[in-house]
């Protein structure tokens, strides 16, 4: 028991070293505000006057908001006012203690911050989970948003859980917290590879994307506990979301990749377009990582979709 417990204390404390050594080199580069007690890291690029329009942007299960600013942003932000966010409980956002991870209430604090920021009638732009997130606003809160442009989105509950995400299956918090701060983080560095391999293919990971694309940040344990929140929250609402999808009014633009190794693009992409009267599916070919390995693409994409 003795052994266990030293085991156990010397993963506690790489996880620890790791945390530091991460929010040491890649700080919090945006600024915060607070929606329904929950602390909201945004970046923003862009002039709040003179731009075409708004551009709200919301990142994957795991992911941060550099994952946009790695290249999306930027581009975007030249003719554009836009605002990548951290979800709940990502990146530099903090959760609420007693806040639920539910889709439903993702949606009411991205409603908030639009109302904060002033951001008007933004275009929602989500990846992945922040596919799920842009489309629970659109649906509860249709008089805040402008339309959706969604990249590699979640829509539907998948059949099968990607391999990458199995370890986030966690359903009871105090395990989750306790894996979080001992297993997550070395298992991590182990079978990074791996997973990458996943998440980017086909596509290669760039060399940057540690740093530059915030990769690193999802070594910290905040970041797997959130990630497994998430991800347990999502039989509470999205399958009542497939059910509304048909009374969609606004524009909704899809983009996927035909290789996705983490969703798969008839289930999620074309189901979607299936039943929703205004969504439109475009395909090309790639991952699931597109605005990382295809900033280029996901942008003009973007902006075909905020100049209407």
């Amino acid at each position: 028991m003795i052994g266990l417990f030293m085991f156990l204390g010397g993963l506690f404390l790489f996880t620890l070293f790791i945390t530091m050594r991460v929010q040491m080199g890649l700080p919090a580069e945006g600024r915060f505000v607070t929606v329904m007690g929950n602390r909201i890291h945004y970046l923003e690029q862009g002039k709040k006057q003179n731009s075409e329009s708004t551009i709200l942007m919301i990142h994957s299960l795991g992911g941060v908001s550099q994952n946009f600013s790695y290249s999306v942003l930027g581009q975007l932000a030249k003719d554009h006012r836009v605002v990548a966010i951290d979800r709940p409980g990502s990146g530099y956002s903090e959760r609420h203690p007693r806040s639920s991870a539910s889709l439903a209430v993702q949606a009411d604090v991205v409603a908030g911050v639009i109302d904060t920021l002033g951001l008007g009638k933004p275009l929602i732009v989500g990846h992945s989970l922040g596919g799920a997130v842009a489309l629970a606003t659109a649906l509860r809160h249709p008089d805040k948003v402008a339309g959706l442009a969604l990249v590699a989105p979640l829509t539907h509950m998948p059949k099968d859980t990607p391999k990458a995400f199995a370890a986030l299956g966690i359903t009871w918090p105090w395990l989750r917290k306790l894996v979080a701060w001992t297993l997550a983080t070395p298992m991590s560095i182990l079978q990074k590879d791996k997973v990458m391999d996943i998440v980017f293919g086909p596509e290669s990971v760039p060399k940057d994307f540690p740093i530059r694309g915030g990769g690193l940040l999802g070594l910290r344990p905040s970041q797997f506990i959130s990630a497994s929140a998430d991800m347990n929250a999502l039989p509470d609402t999205l399958p009542m979301m497939q059910q509304q999808y048909p009374t969609l009014t606004l524009p909704v633009a899809v983009l996927y990749g035909r290789q996705d190794r983490i969703l798969n693009h008839i289930e999620q992409g074309q189901g979607l377009a299936d039943v929703a009267p205004t969504a439109e599916l475009e395909l090309i070919d790639g991952g699931h990582m597109l605005p990382i390995t295809q900033p280029d693409v996901t942008a003009e994409f973007i902006r075909r979709r905020a100049a209407l």
